[in-house]
């Protein structure tokens, strides 16, 4: 027996989706009726009507052969990755525990790895591969840090990941994030007061929120799982607080990287405004853990 991930029903003889791998009843077993992912492929039809189970039936010109080919196989349904189709949100949020994790152990054993591995400095912005790793990366000092941002990605970050595809949240993710990052930086030079370095995954955070915001303004959130506002009004005053503390800083060392913030949050809601129209909005709609989606005012904690 298996849930609908539309409406939570127990069905014994489920629909299971080639394209998103989810299971559906009857009434929701059509992509059109759960929001499937394909459906922004609509114009590849070749994306919609492949199952993914074999990519090497389709050989012209060898292009399902090279690596984009590879890695779909990999990662379609029943495929060894196959969970990842779908879950960039949870996969993601894994990783920024199991990152959390190894940061202790690096400053247990070599405190002076630590910058070099998971921050990215002013001092050393040539190391390309901080630009990704402190995406990944959390203040160990405090809990609050990741915990703030896990609780954004887990609740938000699959809406957008069914609405955009994937491919197209992991993207979103990754280069909000690292273009945060590097905007926090660059500003410090910018003013001639180099900030040490930045870590964290909130500026892509802030661009999910953007996102969402463009999508649909009015969706409704739980502030500190007890009041409800339109998500609109949380981003604008997450924004404010932001501007507020750009400006009255008077030392871009300060603890909250402000400039990143809204970098992520100006990259978000241009990607949003974007991709409005062609792809359908969340629709007061949250996914609020296994499986389980409500519509129709739907609302999730934050």
């Amino acid at each position: 027996m298996a849930t609908c991930a539309v409406c939570g029903k127990h069905v014994d003889m489920p629909y299971r989706c080639n394209r998103c791998g989810e299971n559906y009843c009857s009434e929701h077993r059509l992509p059109e009726n759960h929001s499937c992912t394909g459906l922004n492929d609509w114009n590849d039809p070749d994306g919609v009507f492949d199952s993914g189970f074999d990519d090497s039936v389709d050989q012209r010109d060898g292009a399902s052969s090279g690596l984009s080919g590879r890695l779909s196989s990999v990662t379609s349904t029943g495929g060894p990755l196959g969970y990842v189709r779908g879950n960039v949100s949870y996969l993601f949020l894994g990783i920024m525990f199991v990152v959390f994790v190894l940061e202790f152990v690096v400053l247990a054993f070599a405190p002076p790895l630590f910058q070099d591995i998971f921050v990215l400095t002013s001092a050393h912005p040539e190391y390309v591969w901080t630009w990704v790793t402190s995406v990944f990366s959390h203040s160990p000092g405090t809990f609050f840090h990741i915990i703030g941002n896990g609780i954004v990605l887990y609740f938000f970050g699959p809406v957008v990941e069914r609405r955009i595809g994937s491919k197209r949240f992991a993207a979103l993710f990754l280069g909000t994030g690292v273009l945060a990052g590097l905007a926090q930086i660059g500003f410090g030079f910018a003013i001639g007061e180099p900030i040490s370095g930045v870590l964290g995954a909130s500026g892509a955070i802030m661009a999910i929120l953007g996102v969402l915001t463009v999508l649909n303004p009015d969706l409704k959130v739980y502030l500190y799982f007890i009041l409800p506002v339109p998500i609109w009004l949380l981003t604008l005053g997450y924004a404010g607080l932001s501007v507020v503390g750009a400006l009255g800083s008077t030392n871009v060392l300060s603890n909250v990287a402000h400039i990143a913030h809204l970098s992520g949050l100006v990259l978000g809601l241009a990607y949003g405004q974007y991709v409005k129209g062609k792809v359908r909005g969340p629709a007061d709609e949250l996914q609020l853990g296994g499986g389980m989606r409500r519509r129709g005012g739907g609302r999730g904690p934050f």
